[in-house]
């Protein structure tokens, strides 16, 4: 019996929702990464594989502020971009993640920002 690291049941958990999970133009899916330092998201259309709008910590209205306070900003900026592509609703994917502190709140901001998640 082979003993998985925490990343290899990210990994796992990660690939359970993305078959579950698809995104088109019209309503694109919202991938998360998140790792210790910050938090980075893209509208994907799985159709075309295209990246439609995407926000990253290293920006530099996100990089001084708190992690959760990132997280939220992060998706608010992430809906400005959406909305201003035309994107009203999308699908959230989690990557693997809990839905749970930054993923969470990242999600709010989406939802604070006006977009349909």
């Amino acid at each position: 019996m082979s003993v998985k690291t925490a990343p290899q049941r990210r990994l796992r958990r990660r690939r359970r929702v993305r078959a579950k999970v698809h995104g088109t133009a019209v309503r694109p899916r919202v991938s998360v990464f998140r790792s210790n330092r910050g938090i980075m998201a893209q509208l994907v259309d799985d159709d075309s594989g295209h990246t439609l709008a995407a926000a990253s910590w290293t920006e530099p209205d996100a990089r001084a502020l708190p992690s959760m306070e990132q997280a939220a900003r992060l998706g608010q900026m992430l809906a400005e971009r959406a909305r201003a592509a035309g994107i009203e609703t999308v699908v959230f994917d989690r990557g693997g993640y809990r839905y749970h502190g930054r993923v969470k709140a990242f999600a709010d901001g989406l939802r604070e920002g006006g977009l349909s998640v």
